[in-house]
């Protein structure tokens, strides 16, 4: 017998010819007319084929050989192509590789568990809303001004017109408010040009947004949000157990109604663990994990944060009327990460108006939402919740990645 090579000082200048390789065999699979042995090396391992009708003696003395014993095979060296990414096997990839190879990647059954529960979340948000009279609705993802109009905005040209990607569904939700069109909600794309490179951000997100009329109160339409948050956990749970099992995830639900912790609550809370925040200070990344802890232990994963610094706020949210320098705002909180944001709008015109100049905003450039509330709007409130963010502190994935089918961030742009 020639000399044993190992497959590692196998060149393309040897396909086609005759070697002699030696290992132990790792895995014997049978498919009838075929046999397959991996044979492993110090250095990796080859797949040998063994055709039943080109030798029927050495195919059944090849089917019945136990794994781990040592072998030593002649044969002719043929390339294997190899896929970019392990399918069957429990051998790992890197994230890049992974969402480069994405239609690969998807063929994991607990990458696709992770979307079949996502589409459950969807359901449920539909349909919680729509038995209590929400419509679904469709705004604009090219748009002329953006929600915030600050500087996180995609650019793009429009016909030689300035035009940008929608930030969010605000200032159409809201003028939908002055219709009749009194409860509205949308689940859609939305597109922020933050150079954030996190496991919590991305720049195209899905966002579930709601605006509902004729309230006197926020609290007024926080029932609808936390009861569709609520719904959405109860139904992955009951319809989803496949996958959570697949997953290893066993999401809570929530007690309602949820514990509301002002801002001034929680900044004391932050100062009890040393967190150093002034009265105005935002709550940053780390305030919102710190403070979720403090939640977890007394059991509340879900939580509002309430009344935020006006200062801090967009100018369509409402301030305080006994505490002007706060506002009717809330972030909604699981887990120690932001899902929701929102708030009772600012329905009165000269108030708006005022608002967005001392924002430094230019009311010409918001003249098509302005136009709304000359000729009467109701009092109104609502929220946009992070979609993508929510499936993956359900599921505890690691990254908002894992969430998405097909990511954009900062440095992907394909597939």
């Amino acid at each position: 017998m020639a000399a044993f090579r190992s497959f590692s000082t196998l060149t393309p200048a040897d396909h086609g010819k005759e070697a002699v390789l030696a290992g132990w065999v790792e895995d014997v699979r049978n498919l009838g007319g075929i046999a397959f042995l991996i044979v492993r090396q110090r250095d990796g391992t080859f797949q040998t084929t063994i055709k039943k009708k080109s030798d029927p003696d050495l195919f059944n003395r090849a089917s019945k050989v136990v794994r781990e014993t040592v072998v030593a095979v002649r044969g002719r060296i043929e390339p294997n192509p190899q896929v970019p990414l392990p399918i069957a096997d429990k051998v790992g990839a890197d994230m890049d590789t992974r969402f480069d190879n994405r239609a690969l990647d998807l063929r994991k059954p607990e990458r696709r568990a992770i979307f079949r529960i996502r589409s459950a979340v969807a359901a449920a948000f539909r349909s919680s809303l729509d038995n209590q009279g929400f419509i679904e609705v469709q705004t604009p993802k090219l748009a002329g001004a953006g929600a915030e109009g600050g500087a996180t905005l995609f650019e793009t040209t429009y016909f030689g017109r300035r035009a940008f990607l929608s930030q969010s569904p605000q200032l159409y939700k809201q003028m939908l408010m002055s219709t009749g069109l009194d409860r509205v909600y949308e689940i859609a794309p939305a597109f922020r040009a933050e150079p954030s490179d996190t496991v919590r951000h991305v720049t195209e997100f899905t966002s579930f947004d709601g605006e509902v009329s004729w309230i006197e109160r926020q609290e007024d339409f926080f029932p609808f949000l936390e009861g569709a948050v609520d719904s959405a956990i109860e139904h992955v749970r009951s319809e989803c157990k496949a996958e959570l099992a697949l997953l290893q995830a066993e999401p809570k639900r929530p007690s309602l109604p949820l514990k509301r912790v002002p801002y001034s609550e929680a900044l004391e809370i932050l100062r009890g663990r040393g967190k150093r925040l002034r009265d105005g200070d935002d709550i940053d990344t780390e305030g919102e994990k710190a403070l979720g802890q403090e939640m977890g232990r007394e059991g509340h994963e879900l939580y509002f944060i309430t009344e935020y610094p006006t200062a801090i706020k967009p100018f369509y949210v409402m301030a305080k009327e006994d505490e002007p320098e706060y506002s009717l705002s809330f972030d909604l909180e699981y887990k120690g990460d932001e899902m929701a944001s929102g708030g009772q709008r600012e329905h009165r015109y000269d108030v708006l108006l005022a608002r967005m100049k001392e924002k430094g905003l230019n009311p010409e450039n918001f003249e098509f939402y302005l136009k709304a509330f000359r000729y009467g709007m109701p009092p109104h409130g609502g929220w946009g919740f992070g979609l993508d963010r929510f499936v993956q502190k359900l599921l505890d994935l690691p990254n908002i990645r894992e969430a998405i089918l097909f990511p954009r961030d900062r440095a992907r742009l394909v597939p």
